[in-house]
């Protein structure tokens, strides 16, 4: 009896078929990943877009970092004391990582190019201003209203760009980018700091960066396009959670702060009492968020993304790293080593070069590089930067010990943002996008203070040491964290940038399935 040849060669018809349905879909979508998005009506409005995102983290991470590097003239010019020493500069970083969750909200509500270009304008406003300060006062309330401007528009630039983009290589260079303007803009703020105080007056660091705000400010006005449309009707602002949230980071991150020059450290009751309010309103804050709440500020679905919390802690050690080696490192530049401001810039230089080079590396080799390996050696950088700053002698070999570190630094923060904003943008859908925004940065400037401020306990611990034992501590504390965020980040599984469905389009293509099915 003869054996019907035809089920079977239907059968590789149609695996042939499914097989090249799958191969036109993913041309598809590699194209879909490249293309330039619909809400551009040319290039030039994208280039104007891109400028205007990636202008803005550079000018913050300059309020960042040149804050620190001209601060042992500021401690001179205002009279600044010992207890208020780190304030100008942490101060910024506590109020912007405060205000972010409920600023990602306001761009829910009225779209993220309205806030994104009011954070912008109010930056401007209060970096002009705090150029004037005429004591220590002025300048700290100045700093922590300079602050809102951040808190505005970071977290309204990355809803912007996960919602325009898709994910793919496009999407990957722009991300890449975005973060590689961290360290740019860390070593411009540098430069500038160690140019004005040696050449002119530290009031020029505020004025000199009030100008590209304002060129940022205008361009941002005419390229920005609007995504309201994507978001959710029902959004409304969550009162109690901004009620215990901020005031939470708040306290907390000051009681840790100024800790360490309180009169009697420890025991002295307003310490005690911010730092058990602080405590108690991120105990009610949780339970509000995750029970009360209708339209919370931060959704718990959030963290059922997989090994999304994890990476959310192992990030929040990483950047209190970073923090720890750009305050530290700069002051032990100019005070243990005894170099001017000018050559503390060009010994940051490293971390800017780097910066460049990595983003234009990884903007096109991140759908081709594991991001678990990337974040590896995000953690190494991390670590080893401290480290070697940990272990410098009293003379020592720029190449052998700083240059290194810089380029870990760099590595550690670049690479660690880059990897971390893909992921998380691509795993949330287009509601969401927002309040990731908000999380990434709070996770950065809220690790930043919060660890700057144990930091400075482990200073004020070890003075007996003398400022080159007490800053090497840091480096050591800095060096605890690195190595428990290594060890986190060795769960977290993280694929490659590749393009893909959007999560909107992956839950569409399930229900078809099931409704097929």
């Amino acid at each position: 009896m003869a054996i019907n040849p035809a089920p079977n060669k239907q059968e590789a018809r149609t695996a042939d078929i499914a097989i090249e349905q799958r191969r036109l879909d993913s041309l598809d979508l590699e194209y879909l990943g490249r293309k330039r998005p619909e809400y551009f009506r040319n290039i030039l409005v994208e280039i104007g877009f891109c400028v205007s995102l990636l202008g803005s983290m550079l000018i913050t991470e300059y309020f960042v970092s040149g804050s620190n590097t001209i601060l042992p003239i500021l401690e001179d010019a205002l009279d600044i004391p010992a207890q208020a020493k780190t304030w100008p500069a942490s101060v910024f970083s506590l109020v912007t990582g405060a205000f972010l969750l409920p600023a990602a909200r306001l761009a829910d509500l009225y779209g993220a190019n309205l806030i994104f270009n009011a954070g912008l304008i109010w930056f401007l406003l209060w970096s002009f201003v705090g150029g004037w300060s005429t004591n220590y006062r002025m300048l700290i309330f100045c700093r922590a209203l300079q602050g809102l401007g951040p808190a505005s528009f970071l977290p309204a630039g990355v809803k912007l760009l996960g919602t325009i983009y898709r994910p793919g290589p496009r999407k990957n260079l722009v991300f890449s980018l975005y973060g590689a303007f961290s360290p740019i803009g860390f070593y411009s703020g540098i430069c500038v700091s160690g140019l004005t105080g040696h050449y002119l007056t530290w009031r020029w660091y505020f004025w000199i960066g009030s100008i590209p705000l304002l060129v940022l400010s205008v361009l941002s006005i005419l390229t920005l396009p609007s995504t309201r449309s994507s978001d959710k009707l029902d959004t409304k602002m969550d009162w109690l959670g901004l009620c215990t949230i901020v005031p939470g980071l708040l306290l907390l991150v000051y009681a840790l702060t100024d800790s360490s020059h309180a009169p009697d450290g420890w025991r002295s009751p307003y310490i005690i009492v911010t730092f058990i309010l602080g405590i108690f309103c991120l105990c009610a804050a949780f339970y509000i968020e995750g029970w009360v709440a209708t339209s919370p500020l931060l959704p718990f679905d959030l963290f059922r993304v997989k090994y999304m919390s994890s990476l959310f802690i192992a990030l929040l050690f990483g950047y209190g790293v970073f923090g720890v080696y750009l305050f530290y490192a700069s002051f032990y530049i100019e005070t243990v080593l005894g170099k001017n401001s000018l050559t503390t810039a060009v010994w940051f230089s490293p971390m800017a070069a780097g910066g460049i080079i990595l983003a234009t590396i990884g903007g096109f080799t991140l759908h081709l590089l594991p991001g678990k390996v990337l974040l590896l050696l995000s953690g190494a950088g991390y670590t080893v930067c401290v480290l070697l700053f940990a272990l410098i002698p009293d003379d020592p070999n720029y190449w052998a010990y700083v240059f290194p570190a810089m380029i870990g630094a760099t590595a550690g923060v670049d690479i660690a943002y880059s990897v971390s904003n893909i992921f998380i943008t691509t795993n949330l859908p287009q509601d969401r996008q927002g309040v990731a925004g908000a999380v990434i940065n709070s996770i950065v400037f809220v690790g930043i203070s919060l660890f700057l401020g144990v930091a400075d306990i482990v200073v004020s611990q070890t003075e007996s040491l003398g400022p080159k034992g007490s800053y090497k501590a840091a480096f050591w504390f800095g060096v605890g964290l690195g190595g428990a965020a290594l060890v986190l980040l060795l769960f977290v599984k993280v694929g490659r940038a590749e393009s893909a469905l959007t999560v909107e389009e992956r839950e569409r293509d399930d229900g078809e399935h099931i409704s097929h099915s």
